[in-house]
């Protein structure tokens, strides 16, 4: 415990180091903060749930802070639901099996622009008769428009924006700009209240039926979406967690398992040193990435079956050679003699005496790999090879290039995962070369 203060006394001495550990705790946490807010089943249901899911987010929208900035004041999703607020439903006999329901839903618009698109998604309660509903629009300066009629399914959208009609009607704008468009500059969005009136005719008298009314905006969330209307935010606080994990157990795997085998080699000599160098070189000249994208495409995609390919490559590496030239001078100090003297066994010399001498080189190699496999799992996401289950930095990045998100100016799309991984990055890599200068004397002074 001791020798951990002062490892860490030693540490804060340097600002890279502290501003490196500011930024791996700072993800550590957002990384634990994804867990506990979004369980694993919710992500992926969230990721990869569908239209029933996502249907209420805008399309490829930016993220809604974007509206903190000066003069920037684009349209938010707007969703009112008479299943949700029954107050804004009305429903009176008209005859025996003939009511009448009556659904107004009030639009508070105040933004600059026109939304992207606008829906209303209707539940009917029915035996055999389909009810039938009228829609009209109402803007503030008392215009009304007759968006059309409907005979309802179960379930059905009414999708305004897609209605040919209406946008004839509309003097050949889009729906979603004629309806709340200033007449005297169409140009320019008509700012107040808005209002839709719904009236449905029910045929019998157990039937029923409610809307929800969707104005789509041009932002979204902390994140934005994307091309499926995805929560963006969900990949992004999700990936932190994979990206560490990956990260930290092919690390783990890796560097662990070629000291230990490098101090095998070392201490047992002969065939079994020379095997294990033998191997080593042999998988020194295998094709890494190659071989993964193989992996990948002809096996499996899953992200912990690409762990184990990793840690089975990385074991026998450059590193055991780096690791054997340490122990062979290890292996004659006097203590080892000493050891060996006194009857220690071969296991016990190799993990008490040999392993522990190696650390001061161990720990920087450990925290510098970290990020190396963290980009190594985003890359191959990249390439198409990530898990298709798991929402990752990697994954949003290649659907962002597969989609054109720089082209079409979606920045947001890219800058965001690609920015986490570069900022994962370079706060392992500030710990490590600070490591590095805590346990080399050398590079104290540099």
């Amino acid at each position: 415990m001791t020798a951990v203060r002062r490892l860490f006394g030693t540490l804060l001495q340097f600002p890279s180091a502290i501003a490196g550990l500011a930024i791996v705790l700072g993800m550590v946490l957002f990384a634990l903060f994804a867990v506990i807010a979004i369980p694993y089943d919710e992500a992926v249901r969230l990721w990869r749930g569908g239209e029933d899911v996502w249907s209420d987010n805008p399309r490829t929208v930016p993220p809604a802070w974007v509206n903190w900035l000066p003069g920037i004041n684009r349209p938010t999703t707007i969703r009112i639901d008479s299943a949700v607020e029954p107050g804004l439903k009305t429903r009176q006999s008209l005859d025996d099996d003939l009511d009448e329901v009556v659904i107004d839903f009030a639009i508070d618009y105040r933004f600059d622009g026109f939304p992207q698109e606008v829906t209303l998604f209707f539940t009917a309660a029915f035996a055999e008769s389909r009810p039938n509903v009228t829609m009209t629009w109402t803007t503030p300066d008392g215009r009304e428009v007759r968006l059309g009629n409907l005979t309802l399914r179960p379930s059905e959208a009414f999708r305004v924006s897609q209605e040919s009609r209406l946008e004839r009607r509309l003097n050949g704008l889009p729906p979603e700009v004629g309806l709340f468009a200033d007449p005297d500059d169409p140009s320019r969005s008509l700012k107040g209240e808005y209002r839709l009136r719904v009236e449905g005719l029910l045929f019998e008298e157990a039937a029923d039926l409610d809307a929800r009314l969707v104005v789509y905006g041009r932002v979204h969330g902390w994140a934005g979406t994307d091309h499926r209307r995805r929560d963006l935010g969900v990949a992004l606080l999700w990936g932190a967690p994979i990206a560490l994990a990956f990260g930290l157990l092919a690390a783990v795997g890796t560097i662990v398992t070629t000291m230990f085998i490098a101090a095998m080699g070392v201490w047992y000599g002969g065939w079994i040193d020379a095997a294990i160098q033998r191997i080593t070189e042999v998988n020194i000249i295998l094709p890494f990435l190659p071989i993964l994208i193989m992996v990948g495409t002809f096996y499996s995609r899953s992200i912990w079956v690409l762990l184990v390919v990793v840690v089975l490559l990385g074991i026998f590496s450059a590193g055991i050679k780096t690791y054997r030239a340490i122990f062979l001078q290890i292996k004659q100090a006097p203590y080892i003699e000493a050891a060996r003297a006194y009857g220690a066994g071969n296991m016990r010399i190799i993990v008490r005496y040999m392993i522990p001498r190696i650390i001061p080189v161990l720990v920087p190699a450990f925290v510098s790999a970290v990020p190396t496999y963290v980009f190594l799992e985003a890359s191959l996401a990249v390439l198409g090879l990530g898990d298709p289950v798991l929402p990752t930095w990697g994954k949003v990045i290649n659907d962002a290039q597969a989609n054109g998100a720089l082209f079409r100016g979606h920045y947001f799309w890219v800058l965001q995962p690609a920015g986490l991984l570069l900022v994962t990055g370079f706060g392992f890599a500030l710990v490590g070369f600070a490591l590095d200068r805590v346990f080399n004397p050398r590079l104290r002074d540099v």
